[in-house]
């Protein structure tokens, strides 16, 4: 399909820098209509005047679609199920919320009988692998543009100009040049002042939590319950997926929990420098985690932990909608059945600590686990166990010391 063939696209459009000189040069470059799609993913104030951001800069139509229960129900919380987190440290906010944004906007693309889809990730980045993989799946031989791929504006700052020459208003400045991404499970920093990973952040920068010296003196603790693996309640509420979130990351915030300051490795091929503030979903993982270690098998355990590096690279490298992803999500699930129970979180200065944790179907006995004196398991036993085990080494330092 060439430019002139193209008539209507639908842009993934957040307000931003990027895409608001995108929405401006579709027009210019392909001269067809521009109708932006934005998800309300909870970016909060950023949402505000979007749709008459969008209406200024160019575009027929605007679609603004509030999804966040889905994609906190749908998204956040089957990888909470799974602990994806990438490389250690990244609980994946940004990954994770590019197949619903994908998603959304491919419907808006069908009802509206749109030729093309476009988006405003990099050609250097991982956004452009997600936002196209989830669009050739779920829209076969739409075509897709991605103008970093095709333009000549090869930075920011030919953006900015760009944005200045056209009278498009830009959120981006100079002294902060850096661009990020917020949604319910986090907000992340990536670019300018931040490509040297030397340089710490500036206190400045940070909108979610509060400086961990700067946190409470007091501690704070706050109980999360769970059903089969998902989150159903805080301190004996139920709320909905989306309430949930938005509680823990107000008492996490609050306490300066969730800072990541990491350098990734990105599926493009490079590495990259990210800050990220995750706070709710800091709380949940690691109260998910002290659920398990309470009522999982051992063997289920070890078993889901070995493919969870896989899971976690999966939605890292936007492959949501794969047939491996389905298995390994339904894998994950069938391991949470049974992982119910409470998790109490204690929070201090930038810290997220177990309290405790119980369950009604906890594998937790302690007449079994106890140092003191009982009558339930006879420690003469462990003998045999532990000779049986030792064979196979002991034969081969046998083999060995005798070649020697």
């Amino acid at each position: 399909m060439s430019r002139a063939d193209v008539k209507k696209v639908v842009l993934a459009y957040s307000g931003g820098l990027d895409t608001s000189v995108i929405l401006t040069w579709l027009r210019e470059e392909y001269r067809c209509e521009v109708i932006a799609y934005a998800a309300d993913l909870g970016q909060g104030d950023e949402m505000k005047g979007i749709r008459e951001k969008a209406l200024r800069t160019g575009a027929s139509e605007v679609h603004i679609e509030d999804v966040k229960e889905e994609f906190v129900r749908d998204f956040v919380f089957p990888a909470l199920r799974g602990n994806a987190v990438y490389e250690g440290y990244y609980l994946l906010g940004t990954s994770i919320a590019r197949p619903i944004i994908a998603k959304a906007q491919v419907e808006v693309a069908r009802r509206v009988g749109a030729d093309a889809v476009s988006h405003g990730a990099t050609g250097k980045g991982n956004d452009q692998v997600r936002f196209e993989l989830a669009y050739h799946t779920l829209m076969p031989g739409i075509k897709v543009i991605a103008p970093w791929r095709e333009w000549d504006l090869g930075s920011r700052t030919a953006l900015m100009e760009y944005a200045r020459k056209h009278d498009i208003p830009i959120p981006v400045t100079k002294e902060k040049p850096y661009s990020s991404d917020r949604n319910l499970l986090h907000i992340s920093y990536e670019g300018g002042i931040l490509e040297d990973p030397w340089m710490e952040p500036d206190e400045s920068m940070f909108t979610l939590t509060t400086a961990p010296e700067s946190a409470p003196d007091k501690p704070e603790y706050v109980e999360v319950d769970f059903e089969d693996g998902t989150p159903v309640s805080v301190d004996r509420e139920v709320l909905s997926p989306a309430s949930l979130l938005a509680r823990l990351n107000e008492v996490g915030g609050r306490h300066g929990v969730g800072r990541v300051d990491m350098v990734e490795n990105r599926y493009i091929g490079m590495k990259s420098r990210g800050v990220y503030e995750t706070p709710g979903g800091t709380i949940l993982h690691m109260a998910h985690r002290a659920v398990e270690s309470i009522t999982m098998d051992r063997e289920i355990m070890h078993l889901r932990d070995g493919l969870t590096p896989r899971f976690s690279e999966l939605i890292y490298n936007g492959y949501w909608f794969s047939p491996e992803m389905d298995w390994l999500r339904k894998c994950m699930d069938e391991t949470q059945k049974g992982v119910t129970g409470t998790a109490r979180m204690k929070l201090f200065k930038g810290r997220c600590s177990v309290a405790g944790r119980r369950s009604p179907v906890s594998l937790y006995v302690p007449d079994f686990a106890t140092f003191e004196e009982e009558t339930v398991f006879d420690q003469a036993d462990s003998t045999g166990f532990i000779k049986v085990n030792a064979l196979r080494l002991r034969i081969q330092s046998m083999i060995k010391r005798s070649k020697s």
